[in-house]
């Protein structure tokens, strides 16, 4: 399924961080750690029957459900204690290691950091993070008529007054952290919201002329979309109606347009079609550009086309006959993430490029000339000497760094050198491909030996997040693999229904079949694999818990969706009547059983051994209840042995929502809590002398 761009505001951005081991022989399946001196909490019970299709089974903690009972609130505190105390406890693999390690993170980040300012209309906006600060400030400056080197220069001397628009910091002085993250989640759940509504209604408005009234755009069809941008008298249409004698007919989305006239709005010409190698994801429209978002054998690629198009619509266009200009970028591996762009008159189009080894990268795309202008990238303070000979101008920051990688070179630093970063395809349980990014140290790594951590996603479209991240370096130069795989659920259009509904199992197999592939391929011992997955990619890591139960040796599932059935059933919840087109209408019986299936609350045995397993949870997330979490913790609790119960443990967030409280050095802290669990779990040590810092 299409989805327009739904990214966290861009003042996320700014919030984000960018061996020896001592191995036994032959390590233990599921390492016990040290046993604690207290037994871990246990929540009281209360009958409670559900029922659904005929069928009724008994749930104790649906009690939890209700968030103002005194009773969760105390398991949840208590609950934090114990986790605390499970990852402190005495040992390397305590209290120490998780202070070194937020040391480590914390060092990397510089003191403070900005973005390039962007042209909009007579002002230069921009976004920095002040020095020890953990908040961006949003604030504008007047524009000089100098071109981007004078505008650099007056920002750097001060010359042009500063207005800030918006200072976070002081917002969360004021309100409170949980403020803030309601603001933003609010936000991210109204994009959720439009694009809902846009799928249901699709009709225009002549802005200048409103009591013309609505003009409707098509009849509304079934899995059908259209996206509308409006262009010297024409509607441009990226849609994947029917298209009869074309691949379109099978879902694919193409580019059509027709003139933006009441009367007129029915009568169509296809502009291009994809092509046999391409997809059409999203498009943006300027003055003189139109700007596609697409795909080529899974990976992002963009493009822009001159306006007007002028070509003979009688016969079929392909994308490749509109003479497009393909942005350049340093790597297949980048994730890539727009501007702003707000400026409709602009030929310039700003884009962020990121990897797994290439820091955030900001680019500007001169769209009429077809060149391109490297703005700033992202600075790792605090590195070796190996890793400061790779090109990071670590000494340089802000627009100074940025006037000179214009005036200097056209070239970006990247750690490939210290880092292999590869792709490969990995053949899950039906014969489908599934891609598999792997990232090591080509130093600290050993074959065979080393642990790794496997993320995963696979839902709603969405890409899983491969940008860079400073925060891995802390376990690359301890030796472990950090890897992606791409399982289906995310991606594409057709890569997105295939693991979508009674689909779903693909995504399951596909993520195990990842996992497998890296102990088989030597790049993990196969008792150090663990796995990460954050709200949808929580299912995805509790099913295969649960199917595989040997496959991880650790688990962090973040604020993880794990009772799915039970909430898909309750349609009063925000978001369950909009989950139905991804999971399943628990209401429709033969979609109930798929989703009781695979639900890792649902399918929890007393005859499995769980690995140690980290879950956190938000109290006032709106997309995932807390009592996910905390229920599927008590009843592994419940009906699993001792060495199960005490070695899963549950750490909430008592004030923030589902993204978490996000501030720069507070990510640091929570990242390192995860990462100090881990390697706890796996009864790893900590030594300093192969540590990057």
């Amino acid at each position: 399924m299409l989805r327009r761009r739904h990214h966290l505001p861009a003042v996320l951005r700014l919030f984000s961080t960018s061996c020896r081991r001592g191995h036994p022989t032959q390590p233990p399946q599921h390492p016990s750690p040290a046993p604690l001196p207290l037994p871990p909490p246990v929540a009281k019970k209360v009958p409670f029957t559900a029922s659904a299709h005929g069928r009724s089974w008994s749930d104790p903690y649906h009690w939890m459900r209700d968030t103002s009972d005194p009773d969760l609130a105390a398991l949840l505190e208590a609950e934090n204690a114990y986790a605390d105390a499970f990852v402190d406890s005495a040992g390397e693999g305590g209290g120490g290691l998780r202070a070194r390690l937020a040391a480590e993170m914390r060092a990397r980040l510089p003191p403070s950091a900005a973005s390039p300012p962007q042209p909009w209309g007579p002002w230069l906006y921009y976004q920095y993070v002040p020095e020890g600060k953990e908040y961006p400030v949003l604030s504008r400056r007047l524009r000089s008529s100098g071109g981007l080197a004078r505008a650099a220069l007056d920002f750097i001397s001060g010359s042009k007054k500063e207005q800030v628009l918006l200072d976070w910091n002081e917002i969360a002085e004021k309100f409170g952290v949980c403020y803030i993250y309601a603001v933003l989640s609010g936000l991210c759940m109204l994009n959720k919201l439009s694009y809902s509504l846009l799928i249901i209604i699709v009709y225009v408005m002549e802005s200048g002329h409103v009591r013309g009234g609505l003009w409707p755009v098509q009849k509304r069809s079934d899995k059908v979309q259209y996206f509308l941008e409006h262009h010297n008298g024409f509607f441009y249409i990226l849609t994947n109606a029917p298209l009869e004698g074309t691949e379109t007919a099978n879902g694919g989305y193409y580019l059509a347009r027709c003139r933006a006239e009441k009367s007129e709005m029915d009568k169509w010409q296809v502009v291009a079609l994809p092509g046999s190698y391409y997809t059409f994801q999203d498009m943006d429209i300027f003055h003189e550009q139109l700007v596609l978002f697409i795909r080529k054998s899974g990976l992002p690629l963009i493009c822009s086309i001159n306006l007007p198009i002028d070509v003979d619509f009688q016969e079929q266009k392909e994308l490749d006959d509109l003479d497009p200009w393909f942005f350049p970028v340093p790597s297949d591996l980048c994730s890539i993430v727009p501007g702003s762009n707000n400026d409709f008159m602009s030929s310039t189009y700003r884009l962020v490029l990121s990897s797994p080894v290439l820091p955030d990268l900001t680019v500007d795309y001169n769209m009429r000339m077809r060149t391109f202008a490297i703005l700033h990238q992202e600075e790792v303070t605090g590195l070796s000497s190996n890793l400061c000979t790779v090109g990071l101008q670590s000494n340089i920051t802000g627009i100074q760094q940025n006037l000179q990688l214009i005036e200097d070179s056209q070239s970006w630093s990247d750690l490939s050198k210290l880092f292999s970063c590869e792709r490969v395809q990995v053949i899950s349980h039906d014969g489908v491909s599934v891609p598999l990014v792997i990232l090591y140290s080509r130093e600290a790594h050993r074959r065979g030996e080393s642990p790794g951590v496997l993320y995963g996603y696979g839902a709603y479209g969405e890409d899983l997040d491969k940008s860079w991240c400073s925060d891995r370096l802390s376990l690359l130069a301890r030796g472990w693999v950090v890897a992606f795989a791409d399982v289906r659920g995310g991606g594409d259009s057709s890569w997105h229904l295939a693991g979508t509904k009674a689909n779903k199992i693909n995504s399951i197999k596909d993520f195990a079949a990842c996992g497998t592939h890296l102990i088989k391929e030597g790049f993990v011992h196969k008792n150090r694999l663990c796995a990460i997955g954050c709200s949808a990619g929580g299912l995805l890591v509790g099913a295969v818990i649960n199917m595989l139960p040997d496959l991880f040796s650790a688990a962090v599932l973040k604020v993880p969706f794990l009772d799915i059935c039970n909430t898909m059933m309750d349609s009063t919840l925000p978001l369950t009547i909009l989950d139905y087109e991804e999971f399943g209408d628990p209401n429709i019986s033969t979609e109930f059983d798929t989703i009781r299936s695979y639900s890792p609350y649902d399918n929890l045995s007393p005859d499995i051994c769980y690995p140690p397993v980290l879950v956190t949870a938000s109290f006032n997330d709106t997309r995932v209840g807390v009592w996910e979490a905390a229920k599927w913790v008590s009843k592994v609790r419940d009906i699993t042995c001792q060495s199960c119960s005490w070695s899963v443990i549950l750490k909430t967030n008592m004030q923030s929502g589902h993204f978490g409280e996000g501030g720069r050095f507070m990510h640091c802290d929570e990242t390192a809590f995860e990462y100090a669990f881990l390697m706890k779990a796996l009864g790893l040590d900590d030594n300093d002398s192969c540590k990057i810092v």
